[in-house]
């Protein structure tokens, strides 16, 4: 945050990678809502975006680059921001992603460190991105069947910010590459609490645990477990592919968010009127203990 006066602020924040699905259209769009997700989870408004692109122009046509851009101007543009040049390099592969500017005032910024003990764990979007991608890249998983993740990867966290900043919460993170349990750990740690995240609780993506049992994750599960080691508790009685996915990769996921009971029920209820993807309470926050996350049945 760069605050300007008592009133402004800014918030900056860049993100970029290369394509996820096939369609060039869709994963620009996808990038740019990963991009813009992170002024969203400190409550910010997104006001300008430079394009920062790596494109093998001497092997693809320049017609992939132009429905890319598309894409993530199309994302931008229903963010209410403005895209105001970027860079573009030539690379071996593509990437594509955003640097955005936002504003937020600097009393009522979102951070990852105000969780309490008692408060209730809400999240916004289904996971299952990272396992579907993945089943789709083996060829397991037909092209269409990818239509539901690829719209909730597009779409953008501005309900959850609305709801978050209209009702009211002590903290806010996104869920991206380090997955539910690696983004949840961090708000635990910047909060000195424990998370107790009931994983039958959280909605996941048609098809996900079908393929988490086969086998079909990221590497960060893996990673993730292995960072956090004895910080992280899983109960005896949740699925060990479940709890794979928890830990799993996600892109452009949704909003964790940390409000008390007394407002609980209305965050639900305005994150459903704003048109979140979901409203899903997953877990709660307690004291911190021996372990920062606990994942129970």
């Amino acid at each position: 945050m760069f605050r300007i006066n008592d009133e402004l602020a800014l918030v900056q924040t860049t993100d970029f990678f290369p394509p996820l699905v096939d369609d060039p259209f869709a994963f620009g769009r996808i990038a740019a809502a990963n991009a813009l997700s992170d002024v969203y989870a400190m409550g910010g408004e997104p006001l300008t975006a430079l394009n920062l692109v790596g494109f093998p122009d001497k092997v693809l046509p320049l017609d992939i680059l132009v429905e890319i851009l598309r894409g993530g101007a199309d994302a931008v543009r229903e963010a209410g921001a403005v895209i105001v040049g970027g860079h573009s390099i030539r690379d071996s592969e593509i990437k594509y992603g955003l640097a955005v500017t936002g504003r937020v005032h600097p009393d009522r910024i979102l951070t990852n460190a105000g969780a309490r003990p008692g408060d209730q764990l809400v999240l916004t979007k289904p996971l299952g991105s990272g396992v579907l991608c993945s089943a789709a890249k083996a060829n397991k998983l037909p092209p269409e069947d990818l239509a539901e993740a690829i719209r909730v990867m597009a779409a953008l966290n501005k309900p959850g910010r609305d709801a978050a900043v209209k009702v009211g919460v002590n903290a806010c993170t996104d869920i991206t590459g380090f997955g539910l349990v690696g983004h949840a750990f961090e708000l635990a740690e910047g909060s000195n609490v424990t998370l107790v995240l009931e994983a039958s609780k959280v909605p996941l993506l048609a098809r996900t645990l079908e393929f988490a049992r086969e086998g079909v994750l990221t590497r960060t599960h893996k990673t993730t477990q292995a960072f956090l080691g004895a910080k992280l508790l899983v109960d005896a009685g949740v699925e060990l592919a479940l709890a794979g996915v928890l830990m799993d990769a996600q892109t452009s996921g949704g909003l964790l968010l940390s409000v008390t009971p007394e407002r609980c029920a209305a965050l639900v209820s305005e994150l459903q009127r704003a048109g979140a993807i979901c409203a899903a309470t997953i877990g709660r926050v307690e004291p911190p203990g021996s372990t920062r996350i606990r994942l129970v049945r």
